[in-house]
């Protein structure tokens, strides 16, 4: 191989360097001129260079409106598209990873420091990680957790889900609340231009798309798992009847189970298109409609099951579950400009005018304007006025457009595991 040399030559002022003779002071500055020279490849690159040690950036966010963000990439590597949302949660990002209702969307974590815990196995919320991607502005180059199993890196590699991090995403935040959710591309393919990529995020829509199937469980099975007496709480008063539930799995979380277990039920879970035939046949106590992603108005057969259950038994929807609820009581649903998400907003519980900071997780809403008589809005989100609670006494129902279990979040809300209880346990007594 042959090699050139590729030369250089700096010019110094010597009146400014630290020498042991200084020059005398002069009129005119006098200069050192020091020659240098690097070899060269015959590709013309310079050889002998030791290699950077830090991660440059070799990833791209392209968002729909324009606009690229240059970052570092770490977990996966590829070409992705999802939804931009915003998570303003302190803690929690493995139970955010692993919460279904974000399939199909890129999680932007507003804390800036993510990654310093790593990952263990207790936390996981479900089977696997659904969402499309992770965005953070400081990813931890180091683990200090005593349950920590690996880094947040691995864990993301293992299960091709990818992250951005050294990215602005305090002025990405601020775009999607001035603007709304986005749809984006993220890829670290340099064969992909910022046109083909600008192109992608504007061809695919997530508004109409059934996300819930490619979340729910394939069978029923049973739970049996209770909150572990570590994590417990609430649980003084809890009586010792046990109640049999139905959960519809619409992407459902662990700790919801878990919740419902800690309070006495016996659950078996079942898909998003189980019969509403085969869960009445279970003779059931109560039948949790549970949260999921996506959108209301694309699973109409998801609608038509609440409809056959409601008013036969008791019923709780969370989240997904709520919104369902809604339009099964002939109300409609909204997408909202760039959804709730995070583990702190505050929410005013108008039954006892008690305000509770909760978990949420949705970017769409209930129009309560639209709901029949009779229908109680019964919680309301401080930050934007929006329906945040329902409730339909003559039917039994009561739903929640928030997360009570809150995995992570505060936990203001479990009471309503307990109202359910309380629900089902009137009903059966007057039966």
């Amino acid at each position: 191989m042959g090699v050139n040399a590729m030369g250089f030559s700096l010019r110094i002022n010597s009146s400014v360097c630290f020498t042991q003779n200084p020059p005398k002071p002069s009129s005119k500055p006098r200069f050192l001129t020091v020659r240098c020279s690097l070899p060269l490849s015959s590709d013309g690159s310079a050889t002998g260079l030791a290699e950077r040690p830090w991660k440059v950036a070799d990833a791209r966010l392209v968002l729909e409106d324009g606009s690229i963000w240059r970052a570092k990439s770490f977990g996966a590597s590829g070409t992705q598209v999802g939804e931009v949302v915003f998570n303003t949660s302190l803690t929690g990002y493995q139970e955010i990873l692993t919460d279904p209702s974000y399939a199909g969307q890129f999680v932007l974590m507003t804390n800036p420091h993510i990654g310093n815990t790593g990952v263990n196995f207790d936390d996981e919320e479900s089977r696997q990680c659904f969402l499309a991607g992770l965005v953070i502005r400081s990813l931890s180059i180091n683990t200090s957790n005593w349950r920590c199993a690996e880094t947040l890196g691995d864990y993301l590699a293992k299960r091709n889900i990818m992250g951005i991090y050294d990215v602005d995403t305090r002025a990405i935040t601020r775009r999607l609340r001035q603007d709304g959710s986005l749809i984006g591309v993220l890829s670290t393919e340099q064969s992909k231009s910022d046109e083909q990529l600008l192109e992608m995020s504007r061809s695919w829509d997530i508004v109409g798309v059934d996300l819930i199937s490619g979340v729910t469980c394939n069978a029923p099975y049973e739970w049996v798992d209770e909150t572990k007496s570590e994590w417990d709480f609430n649980s003084d008063g809890r009586d010792r009847e046990t109640y049999r539930v139905v959960a519809y799995d619409f992407g459902i979380k662990h700790n919801i189970l878990r919740r419902l277990a800690s309070y006495g039920c016996r659950i078996t879970v079942v898909p998003s298109t189980w019969p509403a035939e085969e869960t009445l046949k279970m003779k059931p106590d109560g039948v949790l409609f549970s949260n999921g992603p996506g959108d209301p108005s694309a699973v109409p057969y998801a609608v038509e099951t609440v409809k056959k259950i409601l008013g036969k038994v008791p019923v709780f929807g969370i989240c997904m579950g709520h919104q369902l609820l809604g339009q099964a009581l002939g109300g409609k649903t909204f997408k909202m400009k760039f959804g709730h998400h995070g583990g702190n907003h505050p929410v005013r519980n108008l039954r006892n005018d008690r305000v509770e900071i909760s978990a949420q997780n949705h970017n769409y809403a209930v129009d309560p304007a639209s709901l029949p008589d009779g229908v109680e809005v019964t919680h309301v989100n401080l930050n934007d006025g929006s329906c945040a609670g329902l409730a339909y006494p003559a039917l039994n129902i009561m739903s929640l457009q928030y997360h009570p279990e809150a995995s992570p979040g505060p936990h203001d809300s479990d009471c309503a595991f307990r109202e359910f209880i309380e629900l089902m346990k009137s009903t059966k007594r007057a039966a």
